[in-house]
């Protein structure tokens, strides 16, 4: 069965978990054998932004000293073969350019969403 998930919601658990927890239940899907891909859409089209670092945050007194790396994780999972897209509009939406984003990302235009769920037996959005 071949599954899109859509994450929209950006930042969830970051602070607390160091990862995304639907990008990290991505991974151990993929991983177990899932034929699973991935859209990124609204907030969380910063995921795929390379230069962004969270080292050095603070809440109060307390330093958070193992901050998330999101690029990475998306990395990680281009690396096992799962297909990442994204929304282009909602990167230039957030002045985000496609220069910014790690290597391995297919943009899609709002107007090829329709087409590109069509391929998936199931969606989950996020």
């Amino acid at each position: 069965m071949k599954v899109l998930s859509i994450i929209e919601t950006a930042y969830r658990a970051t602070l607390e978990e160091q990862d995304d927890t639907i990008i990290w239940l991505s991974h151990a899907l993929k991983g177990a054998g899932a034929d699973l891909d991935v859209l990124l859409q609204g907030n969380a089209v910063n995921y795929v932004v390379e230069s962004q670092d969270a080292s050095g945050l603070k809440i109060g007194n307390c330093p958070q000293t193992q901050p998330p790396r999101l690029p990475e994780d998306v990395k990680g999972l281009i690396s096992k073969g799962c297909k990442i897209m994204v929304v282009s509009e909602d990167l230039q939406e957030r002045g985000i350019t496609s220069d910014a984003a790690i290597n391995g990302i297919r943009f899609v235009h709002r107007t090829e969403l329709a087409a590109c769920l069509d391929q998936y037996q199931q969606v989950w959005h996020w």
